[in-house]
Protein backbone atom coordinates (compact mmCIF):
# COMPACT_ATOMS: atom_id res chain seq x y z
CA UNK A 1 0.00 0.00 0.00
CA UNK A 2 2.58 2.29 1.24
CA UNK A 3 4.80 1.47 -1.86
CA UNK A 4 1.94 2.59 -4.04
CA UNK A 5 1.12 5.68 -2.30
CA UNK A 6 5.03 6.71 -3.13
CA UNK A 7 4.90 5.70 -6.82
CA UNK A 8 2.00 7.43 -7.52
CA UNK A 9 3.29 10.87 -5.52
CA UNK A 10 6.59 10.00 -7.51
CA UNK A 11 4.34 9.92 -10.91
CA UNK A 12 2.66 13.05 -9.85
CA UNK A 13 6.02 15.43 -9.02
CA UNK A 14 7.49 13.74 -11.87
CA UNK A 15 5.08 15.91 -14.15
CA UNK A 16 4.95 19.09 -11.99
CA UNK A 17 8.94 18.61 -12.56
CA UNK A 18 8.28 18.66 -16.40
CA UNK A 19 5.63 21.27 -16.22
CA UNK A 20 8.28 24.11 -15.10
CA UNK A 21 11.27 22.06 -16.67
CA UNK A 22 13.30 22.30 -13.63
CA UNK A 23 16.32 21.14 -15.25
CA UNK A 24 16.13 24.41 -16.96
CA UNK A 25 16.96 25.93 -13.31
CA UNK A 26 20.53 25.49 -14.04
CA UNK A 27 20.30 29.19 -16.18
CA UNK A 28 19.60 31.40 -13.10
CA UNK A 29 20.60 29.63 -9.99
CA UNK A 30 24.03 29.71 -10.37
CA UNK A 31 24.52 33.29 -10.95
CA UNK A 32 22.43 33.43 -7.29
CA UNK A 33 25.25 31.29 -6.18
CA UNK A 34 27.89 34.27 -7.51
CA UNK A 35 25.32 37.00 -5.80
CA UNK A 36 25.91 35.53 -2.58
CA UNK A 37 29.50 34.81 -2.74
CA UNK A 38 30.31 38.29 -4.12
CA UNK A 39 28.43 39.99 -1.19
CA UNK A 40 30.58 37.21 1.02
CA UNK A 41 33.59 38.75 -0.95
CA UNK A 42 33.06 42.40 -1.36
CA UNK A 43 31.94 43.30 1.77
CA UNK A 44 33.52 40.50 4.18
CA UNK A 45 30.06 39.21 5.45
CA UNK A 46 30.79 35.88 6.99
CA UNK A 47 29.26 32.87 4.83
CA UNK A 48 25.53 31.84 6.10
CA UNK A 49 24.29 28.27 5.46
CA UNK A 50 20.93 29.20 6.53
CA UNK A 51 20.47 32.19 4.61
CA UNK A 52 21.86 30.50 1.80
CA UNK A 53 19.37 27.96 2.01
CA UNK A 54 16.61 30.53 2.02
CA UNK A 55 18.15 31.67 -1.38
CA UNK A 56 17.82 28.50 -2.76
CA UNK A 57 14.13 28.06 -1.45
CA UNK A 58 13.74 31.09 -3.21
CA UNK A 59 15.04 30.67 -6.32
CA UNK A 60 13.18 27.46 -6.70
CA UNK A 61 10.45 28.59 -5.98
CA UNK A 62 9.67 31.85 -7.98
CA UNK A 63 10.66 30.19 -11.02
CA UNK A 64 8.62 27.21 -10.80
CA UNK A 65 5.64 29.75 -10.04
CA UNK A 66 6.87 31.75 -13.28
CA UNK A 67 7.22 28.42 -15.70
CA UNK A 68 3.99 27.10 -14.27
CA UNK A 69 2.17 30.50 -14.77
CA UNK A 70 3.61 30.77 -18.26
CA UNK A 71 2.60 27.11 -19.24
CA UNK A 72 -1.14 27.87 -17.79
CA UNK A 73 -1.32 30.91 -19.87
CA UNK A 74 -0.18 29.95 -22.71
CA UNK A 75 -1.99 26.90 -22.63
CA UNK A 76 -4.39 27.66 -25.62
CA UNK A 77 -1.27 28.51 -27.61
CA UNK A 78 0.38 25.28 -26.86
CA UNK A 79 -2.31 23.37 -28.06
CA UNK A 80 -1.87 24.97 -31.33
CA UNK A 81 1.92 24.60 -32.00
CA UNK A 82 2.84 21.52 -32.89
CA UNK A 83 6.24 21.26 -31.20
CA UNK A 84 4.22 21.73 -27.63
CA UNK A 85 1.14 20.59 -28.32
CA UNK A 86 2.09 17.74 -25.70
CA UNK A 87 3.40 20.01 -23.13
CA UNK A 88 1.42 18.80 -20.03
CA UNK A 89 -1.80 21.27 -19.63
CA UNK A 90 -2.34 20.78 -23.76
CA UNK A 91 -1.90 16.67 -22.99
CA UNK A 92 -4.28 16.66 -19.91
CA UNK A 93 -1.62 15.64 -18.09
CA UNK A 94 -2.21 18.86 -15.55
CA UNK A 95 -5.33 20.40 -15.52
CA UNK A 96 -5.07 24.44 -15.30
CA UNK A 97 -6.77 24.56 -12.35
CA UNK A 98 -3.89 22.55 -10.46
CA UNK A 99 -1.68 24.08 -12.37
CA UNK A 100 -3.04 27.57 -11.09
CA UNK A 101 -2.73 25.94 -7.46
CA UNK A 102 0.54 25.09 -7.81
CA UNK A 103 1.29 28.81 -8.87
CA UNK A 104 -0.20 30.16 -6.36
CA UNK A 105 1.05 28.01 -3.67
CA UNK A 106 4.80 28.60 -5.29
CA UNK A 107 4.08 32.37 -5.07
CA UNK A 108 3.54 31.94 -1.45
CA UNK A 109 6.04 30.05 -0.58
CA UNK A 110 8.39 32.13 -1.94
CA UNK A 111 6.86 35.49 -0.49
CA UNK A 112 7.46 32.88 3.07
CA UNK A 113 11.01 32.38 2.29
CA UNK A 114 11.92 36.17 1.31
CA UNK A 115 10.28 36.71 4.74
CA UNK A 116 12.48 34.90 6.70
CA UNK A 117 15.74 36.28 4.69
CA UNK A 118 15.08 39.95 5.61
CA UNK A 119 12.42 42.92 5.20
CA UNK A 120 14.18 44.15 2.09
CA UNK A 121 13.57 41.17 0.44
CA UNK A 122 10.20 40.62 1.73
CA UNK A 123 9.30 44.06 0.70
CA UNK A 124 10.81 43.60 -3.09
CA UNK A 125 9.39 40.12 -3.69
CA UNK A 126 5.92 41.52 -4.64
CA UNK A 127 7.88 43.72 -7.47
CA UNK A 128 9.57 40.38 -8.34
CA UNK A 129 6.85 38.30 -8.81
CA UNK A 130 5.12 40.75 -10.76
CA UNK A 131 7.97 41.07 -13.68
CA UNK A 132 8.54 37.15 -13.39
CA UNK A 133 4.71 36.21 -13.95
CA UNK A 134 3.98 38.95 -16.03
CA UNK A 135 6.32 38.10 -18.57
CA UNK A 136 3.89 35.67 -19.88
CA UNK A 137 1.85 38.22 -21.46
CA UNK A 138 4.02 39.98 -22.98
CA UNK A 139 4.23 38.00 -26.42
CA UNK A 140 0.83 39.00 -27.04
CA UNK A 141 2.08 43.06 -27.41
CA UNK A 142 5.61 43.50 -27.68
CA UNK A 143 8.49 41.95 -29.73
CA UNK A 144 10.66 42.69 -26.61
CA UNK A 145 9.30 39.70 -24.65
CA UNK A 146 12.96 38.55 -24.78
CA UNK A 147 14.28 41.53 -22.92
CA UNK A 148 11.90 40.79 -19.87
CA UNK A 149 12.72 37.35 -20.01
CA UNK A 150 15.80 38.51 -19.39
CA UNK A 151 14.70 41.24 -16.24
CA UNK A 152 12.87 38.14 -14.91
CA UNK A 153 16.08 36.10 -14.47
CA UNK A 154 18.51 38.70 -13.20
CA UNK A 155 16.52 39.20 -10.40
CA UNK A 156 18.27 35.90 -9.29
CA UNK A 157 21.71 37.71 -8.27
CA UNK A 158 21.02 40.94 -7.00
CA UNK A 159 17.96 38.99 -4.76
CA UNK A 160 21.44 36.50 -3.14
CA UNK A 161 22.81 40.05 -2.80
CA UNK A 162 20.57 41.62 -0.36
CA UNK A 163 20.28 38.51 1.30
CA UNK A 164 22.97 39.10 2.63
CA UNK A 165 23.73 42.76 2.56
CA UNK A 166 20.72 44.44 2.67
CA UNK A 167 21.31 46.90 0.35
CA UNK A 168 22.16 47.63 -3.74
CA UNK A 169 25.10 48.11 -4.98
CA UNK A 170 26.84 48.76 -8.24
CA UNK A 171 28.26 44.90 -8.86
CA UNK A 172 25.56 43.02 -8.32
CA UNK A 173 23.88 45.17 -10.46
CA UNK A 174 26.17 44.65 -13.41
CA UNK A 175 26.45 41.22 -12.72
CA UNK A 176 22.02 41.25 -13.43
CA UNK A 177 22.77 43.40 -16.20
CA UNK A 178 25.09 40.45 -17.95
CA UNK A 179 21.99 37.58 -16.65
CA UNK A 180 19.45 40.20 -18.47
CA UNK A 181 21.78 40.29 -21.62
CA UNK A 182 22.81 36.71 -22.05
CA UNK A 183 19.34 35.05 -21.22
CA UNK A 184 17.91 37.66 -24.24
CA UNK A 185 20.79 36.87 -26.38
CA UNK A 186 20.10 32.98 -26.31
CA UNK A 187 15.96 32.97 -25.31
CA UNK A 188 15.90 35.10 -29.22
CA UNK A 189 17.85 31.45 -30.27
CA UNK A 190 15.22 29.41 -28.76
CA UNK A 191 12.42 31.56 -30.20
CA UNK A 192 13.81 30.64 -33.93
CA UNK A 193 11.97 27.53 -33.86
CA UNK A 194 8.34 29.55 -33.67
CA UNK A 195 8.98 31.87 -36.22
CA UNK A 196 6.54 31.18 -38.33
CA UNK A 197 4.05 29.84 -35.76
CA UNK A 198 4.59 32.92 -33.96
CA UNK A 199 4.10 35.47 -36.80
CA UNK A 200 0.90 33.59 -38.45
CA UNK A 201 -0.68 33.67 -34.70
CA UNK A 202 -0.05 37.38 -34.47
CA UNK A 203 2.27 36.49 -31.64
CA UNK A 204 5.36 39.14 -31.09
CA UNK A 205 9.09 37.95 -31.21
CA UNK A 206 11.96 39.17 -32.46
CA UNK A 207 12.23 36.50 -34.73
CA UNK A 208 9.00 36.67 -36.13
CA UNK A 209 9.35 40.81 -36.56
CA UNK A 210 12.91 40.55 -38.06
CA UNK A 211 13.69 36.98 -39.71
CA UNK A 212 16.01 34.44 -38.76
CA UNK A 213 18.66 36.03 -39.54
CA UNK A 214 18.46 39.03 -38.32
CA UNK A 215 17.42 37.74 -35.11
CA UNK A 216 20.58 36.03 -35.01
CA UNK A 217 22.48 39.16 -35.29
CA UNK A 218 20.45 40.83 -32.57
CA UNK A 219 21.49 37.61 -30.41
CA UNK A 220 24.90 37.98 -31.32
CA UNK A 221 25.11 41.52 -30.76
CA UNK A 222 23.24 41.45 -26.93
CA UNK A 223 26.51 38.59 -26.21
CA UNK A 224 28.32 40.76 -27.15
CA UNK A 225 27.39 43.32 -24.49
CA UNK A 226 27.39 40.19 -22.00
CA UNK A 227 30.89 39.53 -22.57
CA UNK A 228 32.02 43.01 -22.00
CA UNK A 229 29.87 42.89 -18.81
CA UNK A 230 31.69 39.55 -17.75
CA UNK A 231 35.45 41.43 -18.47
CA UNK A 232 33.68 44.65 -16.19
CA UNK A 233 32.55 42.44 -13.92
CA UNK A 234 35.80 40.66 -13.13
CA UNK A 235 38.07 43.84 -13.18
CA UNK A 236 35.83 45.64 -10.75
CA UNK A 237 35.81 42.40 -8.37
CA UNK A 238 39.20 41.93 -8.38
CA UNK A 239 39.16 38.39 -8.24
CA UNK A 240 42.26 36.31 -9.43
CA UNK A 241 43.12 33.57 -12.22
CA UNK A 242 40.68 31.23 -11.48
CA UNK A 243 37.74 33.44 -12.24
CA UNK A 244 39.54 34.47 -15.08
CA UNK A 245 39.74 31.05 -16.57
CA UNK A 246 35.85 31.02 -16.04
CA UNK A 247 35.44 34.05 -17.26
CA UNK A 248 37.55 32.92 -20.32
CA UNK A 249 35.28 29.43 -20.56
CA UNK A 250 31.80 31.56 -20.42
CA UNK A 251 32.61 33.99 -23.22
CA UNK A 252 33.80 31.64 -25.30
CA UNK A 253 30.43 29.13 -24.67
CA UNK A 254 28.38 32.09 -25.22
CA UNK A 255 30.01 32.89 -28.99
CA UNK A 256 30.79 28.89 -29.76
CA UNK A 257 26.74 28.39 -29.81
CA UNK A 258 26.36 31.26 -32.34
CA UNK A 259 28.54 28.84 -34.54
CA UNK A 260 26.31 26.12 -34.16
CA UNK A 261 22.73 27.63 -35.13
CA UNK A 262 23.02 29.27 -38.18
CA UNK A 263 20.28 30.93 -40.37
CA UNK A 264 20.00 28.05 -43.22
CA UNK A 265 20.45 25.23 -40.09
CA UNK A 266 18.63 25.43 -37.42
CA UNK A 267 18.93 22.00 -35.95
CA UNK A 268 21.57 22.57 -33.29
CA UNK A 269 19.00 24.82 -31.56
CA UNK A 270 18.40 22.39 -28.30
CA UNK A 271 22.18 21.81 -27.98
CA UNK A 272 22.99 25.76 -27.77
CA UNK A 273 19.94 26.89 -26.15
CA UNK A 274 20.37 24.46 -23.28
CA UNK A 275 24.15 22.25 -23.08
CA UNK A 276 25.95 25.20 -23.87
CA UNK A 277 24.07 27.77 -21.87
CA UNK A 278 23.56 25.53 -18.82
CA UNK A 279 27.59 24.41 -18.88
CA UNK A 280 28.47 28.02 -19.17
CA UNK A 281 26.47 29.06 -16.30
CA UNK A 282 27.53 26.65 -14.07
CA UNK A 283 30.97 26.75 -15.07
CA UNK A 284 31.41 30.58 -14.59
CA UNK A 285 29.80 29.83 -10.99
CA UNK A 286 32.00 26.86 -9.94
CA UNK A 287 34.80 29.46 -10.84
CA UNK A 288 34.23 32.33 -9.17
CA UNK A 289 32.79 30.72 -5.91
CA UNK A 290 35.77 28.38 -6.04
CA UNK A 291 38.04 31.67 -6.69
CA UNK A 292 36.40 33.34 -3.62
CA UNK A 293 36.54 30.86 -0.97
CA UNK A 294 40.11 29.99 -1.66
CA UNK A 295 41.18 33.38 -1.35
CA UNK A 296 39.34 34.01 2.04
Amino acid sequence: MHFVLLCNLATEMKKYFSLVKFSHTLFALPFALIGFSLAIHSKSIQFNWQKLMYVLMCMVFARSAAMAFNRYIDSAIDAKNPRTAMREIPSGKISKPQALIFVIVTSVLFMFFSYLINELCFYLSPVALLVILGYSYTKRFTWLCHLVLGLGLSLAPIGAYIALTEKFDVLPIILSALVLFWVSGFDIIYALQDADFDKSNKLNSIPAKLGVKKALRVSEFLHAITAVLVVFIYIKSGLGIISLIGSAVFIFLLFYQHLLVKPNNLSKINIAFFTLNGFASLSFSVFICLDIFISK
